[in-house]
């Protein structure tokens, strides 16, 4: 056997006992709570001057990305799932029903997270080579992806009265904080600066409609 194919079947290996153990440590480890997203966060993101972390939509595991990847085709890579473009169609709505400001959408290369950003937030996104998907990287490969993941998540948001938002990759999130957030996640932070950051909550799919219910309840009351 060739030696490059020894190589790309190693590396192939390799990538899919991360993502099987990215699957089976669901959500968070016993040493992180994820928080439900309540109105209160809400009332923050109007405001503005967070930043919205989200993990791109629900893909086709069946489907792994090809080693080497090539960013300039998709169809080298993990796609979205049907079900998941449909899902980030629905999340787009209800961005739009909250009247969340924002200015700034940053994606991953990765055509998944890219179709992510545009379906949620629109067309207007700002494609950031470096924040690109960290796991299966070699150690000098993910260091730099991990500290671009880090400088979005920490630095101040400008202008004020909008959001930062970021679509990108869960094991980014996990390099940085014990989480790996369920694809199609929204993740709050307060960004204090200086490579620091404040976890706030979490909105994962299946939290949308008691979210929004709440927010109704809450409104309605005023």
């Amino acid at each position: 056997m060739a030696v490059n194919t020894i190589q790309y079947l190693f590396r192939l290996g390799r990538q899919v006992a991360v993502l099987l153990a990215c699957t089976l440590s669901g959500v968070a480890s016993a040493g992180f709570t994820e928080i439900p997203a309540s109105p209160q966060h809400i009332a923050l993101l109007q405001q503005g001057g967070l930043v919205v972390y989200m993990r791109h939509g629900r893909t086709d595991a069946r489907i792994p990305d090809q080693i080497p990847v090539n960013l300039n085709d998709c169809s080298s890579q993990r796609p979205l799932t049907d079900a998941g473009r449909q899902t980030l169609d629905n999340i787009g709505q209800y961005v739009t029903q909250l009247n969340i400001p924002y200015q700034s959408v940053i994606s991953s290369p990765f055509c998944r997270a890219q179709e992510s950003a545009r379906r949620v937030f629109g067309e207007a996104i700002q494609i950031d080579i470096d924040l690109r998907y960290t796991a299966a990287m070699p150690a000098a490969e993910r260091k730099p992806a991990v500290e671009r993941t880090r400088l979005h998540l920490s630095e101040p948001v400008s202008p004020m009265g909008t959001n930062r938002i970021v679509v990108a990759h869960g094991p980014n999130i996990a390099e940085l904080m014990d989480y790996l957030p369920k694809e199609g996640t929204l993740i709050l932070f307060r960004p204090l600066g200086q490579g620091r950051f404040e976890y706030l909550a979490s909105i994962p799919p299946a939290h949308w409609p008691e979210l929004l219910r709440q927010w109704q309840t809450e409104n309605t009351l005023r």
